[in-house]
């Protein structure tokens, strides 16, 4: 929280050096992440947006928008053809490379560096005083940092009887992918007082055996929907039978809230603590 206080007061000092973050707030804004355009549209901002990813599936509206391309390669061609007053990007998605050949053509770019669930709320502050959108962009991170803070208290406060118990979260069943470190998934389960028996992989989507998901036991299986799906699973579901969390139907479908860091993983966090009310 510390580092995240610092960045903010640089924004502050950068805007209050040059008079504002831009001489008006950019109206034509390429988003070259899925994160970002659904931040951006629930900032309000659709209008604004010139040109999304072909990865943007979120809210349905953004699949109208023009596409620049992929997030790891968008077409620097493309994103000039929109003429836009600023270019939004992730720095753990889009390359470097991206960035610097679009400051050179000065084209304006501002990087979304928020990266887990806790640093989401001063992100969206931060991005919404270079949008020229500072009231709106404060009011809706502090609802997101007091739903946080209202699972971070009860976990305090009185301890759930599912606390500490072991949870895996599957995104795909063959190959079998997991949710691991350095994830809104990972950060969310932590938050609910769960342990993810996949956060000490190095990779944030580790692909994992169906021996090593029995020999460390969940308590708890969360299915990501999508890939996922009742029919898609009933397979793997079968060779984890040997699991008191399947002999007990502890095994619930999950919508994709908690696959990109948005506002919308609140809702993912709800729906979690809710199917965690029945244990």
């Amino acid at each position: 929280m510390k580092i995240m206080r610092i960045c903010f007061l640089a924004t502050l000092l950068w805007i209050s050096l040059s008079g504002s973050a831009f001489p008006a707030p950019p109206e034509r804004i390429v988003s070259l992440a899925p994160s970002v355009t659904e931040i951006l549209y629930d900032l309000g901002l659709g209008d604004r947006i010139a040109a999304v990813t072909t990865f943007c599936d979120y809210p349905p509206q953004a699949l109208d928008k023009p596409k620049i391309g992929g997030y790891s390669n968008p077409s620097i061609e493309a994103i000039i053809a929109m003429k836009p007053d600023l270019v939004v990007m992730i720095d753990d998605g889009n390359p470097i490379e991206i960035r610097n050949r679009l400051t050179k053509l000065n084209i304006n770019t501002y990087v979304f560096r928020a990266k887990r669930l806790t640093e989401l709320p001063q992100g969206i502050r931060d991005l919404g005083i270079v949008l020229g959108i500072k009231d709106r962009a404060f009011k809706r991170a502090d609802r997101i940092e007091t739903a946080i803070r209202k699972y971070e208290r009860k976990i305090q406060k009185s301890p759930p009887r599912y606390l500490k118990k072991k949870a895996i979260f599957i995104i795909q069943a063959e190959p079998l992918i997991v949710a691991g470190t350095n994830t809104v998934i990972d950060d969310a389960l932590k938050l609910l007082g769960l342990h993810n028996i996949a956060s000490d992989t190095d990779s944030p989507y580790p692909k994992y055996s169906i021996e090593e998901v029995i020999r460390r036991s969940p308590d708890v299986i969360f299915m990501g929907q999508g890939p996922m799906t009742r029919e898609t699973s009933k397979g793997l579901l079968k060779r984890l039978g040997s699991l008191d969390a399947v002999k007990k139907g502890r095994v619930y479908y999950t919508s994709e809230s908690l696959y990109r860091l948005t506002p919308k993983a609140i809702s993912g966090i709800d729906e979690i603590a809710g199917y965690l009310g029945r244990y």
